[in-house]
C-alpha cells in the first residue's frame, strides 16, 4: 500500500514561514492529484490546496490564498506547501493526500505533520 510521507512541520511565530514536503513511499508512484488537508483540534479536516501532476491545475481554500503556495518537483516526486504570513488559525495537523483518478476520492494519505503558530 502506497503511503504519503510529510515533513517540515514545526513551531513558528505568527507572521513566519514554513515549508512542508510530501513524497510517496513508492518512488514510482505518480498520482494525478496531490493535495494538502489540515485538521485543527476539535475541527473537521479541511482542504487546503491541490496540484495536478503537470502543475497546471492548482486550487486553494480561500483562507490561504495569497499566503500559501503549492508546487511540485516531479524529478524528486515531491509536492511542497510553502506557507507564509502564518497565523495562529493555521495551527493544525497537515496531511498530504493523493489520488490517481481525478474523479475518485483521495485514497493515499500520510500520517500528518504538526504545524503550530504562536501569537
Amino acid at each position: 500500500q502506497v503511503q504519503m510521507v510529510e515533513s517540515g512541520g514545526g513551531f513558528v511565530q505568527a507572521g513566519g514561514s514554513l515549508r512542508l514536503s510530501c513524497a510517496s513511499s513508492l518512488g514510482s508512484f505518480k498520482p494525478y492529484l496531490t493535495a494538502w488537508f489540515r485538521q485543527a483540534p476539535l475541527k473537521e479536516r479541511e482542504f487546503v490546496a491541490a496540484i495536478n501532476i503537470r502543475g497546471g491545475e492548482i486550487e486553494y481554500v480561500d483562507s490561504v490564498k495569497g499566503r500559501f503556495t503549492i508546487s511540485r518537483d516531479n524529478a524528486k516526486s515531491t509536492v511542497y506547501l510553502q506557507m507564509s504570513r502564518l497565523m495562529p488559525g493555521d495551527t493544525a495537523v497537515y496531511y498530504c493526500a493523493a489520488k490517481q483518478d481525478p474523479f475518485d476520492i483521495y485514497k493515499y494519505w500520510g500520517q500528518g505533520t504538526q504545524v503550530t503558530v504562536a501569537s
